[in-house]
């Protein structure tokens, strides 16, 4: 089974995952949790809390790295643990996904708070 929840700061959306993304359920709700971000300029999958990942779960996260790109949305796989990481790694689709270290994500809220400072009125106007 698998435990999405989304935290979204900004235009940035964060998809914590936890459990264990093997049957077509698990990959269809992190599917869905991450399609809802439209909105987005970036999507942070952390994985740290996925056990088991199978075929069905890595389809899954290449359909959404495609997804992500016909959007122009940033796809970030953030801290998966060991196990996902060999998975990847087996299955040749570690060279395709950007693993974020915790400073690129914390850039990625530091560069739209920037953004979005730009654009403010200074008291100087």
């Amino acid at each position: 089974m698998l435990s999405v929840h989304v935290d979204n700061v900004e235009d940035v959306a964060v998809v914590q995952c936890e459990g264990r993304i093997v049957h077509s359920d698990a990959a269809y709700t992190l599917r869905n949790a991450v399609t809802l971000q439209t909105d987005a300029r970036a999507v942070v999958l952390d994985l740290s809390g996925v056990e088991e990942l199978e075929g069905g779960g890595l389809g899954m996260l290449v359909f959404l790295r495609q997804w992500a790109r016909d959007r122009r949305i940033q796809l970030k796989l953030f801290n998966p643990s060991r196990f996902v990481r060999q998975r990847l790694e087996r299955a040749g689709l570690s060279r395709i996904f950007e693993v974020a270290s915790i400073g690129d994500v914390m850039a990625l809220f530091d560069s739209g708070k920037r953004r979005y400072a730009m654009a403010a009125p200074t008291a100087s106007n």
